[in-house]
């Protein structure tokens, strides 16, 4: 037997001695559990890429002003970075969920440009979950989003699975946060 068999036996050996198997799948258990939970961490969202002066869109496609307005319309100014049914249309509002439906522990954030007063605004996207998804008022708007395998920046996941109990989706609000420090919507 070699040198580096000998060294290698006896690590082994060392390590056996003073681990179980049980201790060491417990431990790769947990690194499995803790690297599948990390889509669930509260993230933030900012909107990168999208127009300074627009809401939504390319400037060629600009939404009317009464659309920009209106909290039943996708077009409204904060849904900049929506994905979903819009909760103003399945009997909740902007800033609460349907009765029989419950808040996700868990949102997105986006920032979002009021054409009423030109600022930029964060929206916190809550999910509202519990009953089977509303099917009015799709909105889909993708400004800054990313592909699914970058959490923080794609609105594309269903954040009632955060919630641990019925993880079924409903509708999403837009709860205005307030005011964006300087330089957040790029």
């Amino acid at each position: 037997m070699s040198a580096i068999d000998r060294i290698c036996e006896a690590l082994a050996r060392d390590v056996a001695g003073r681990t179980s198997r049980r201790g060491f799948l417990a431990r790769v258990g947990a690194v499995l559990l803790g690297t599948g939970m990390l889509p669930l961490l509260p993230v933030a969202r900012a909107q990168h890429g999208a127009p300074q002066g627009a809401a939504g869109g390319a400037a060629s496609n600009e939404p009317d002003a009464a659309a920009l307005q209106d909290p039943t319309r996708c077009e409204y100014w904060r849904h900049c970075a929506i994905d979903g049914y819009l909760c103003g249309c399945c009997g909740g509002s902007q800033s609460s969920c349907p009765p029989g439906t419950e808040p996700s522990p868990i949102t997105w954030i986006g920032t979002c440009r009021n054409p009423a007063d030109g600022k930029d605004y964060v929206i916190s996207y809550n999910d509202c979950c519990g009953k089977s998804a509303c099917g009015r008022c799709a909105c889909n708007r993708n400004e800054g989003d990313q592909p699914i395998y970058v959490p923080a920046l794609s609105n594309d996941i269903n954040w009632c699975a955060g919630k641990g109990g019925d993880i079924v989706y409903h509708c999403s609000t837009a709860v205005l946060v307030g005011l964006a420090p300087d330089g957040a919507a790029k």
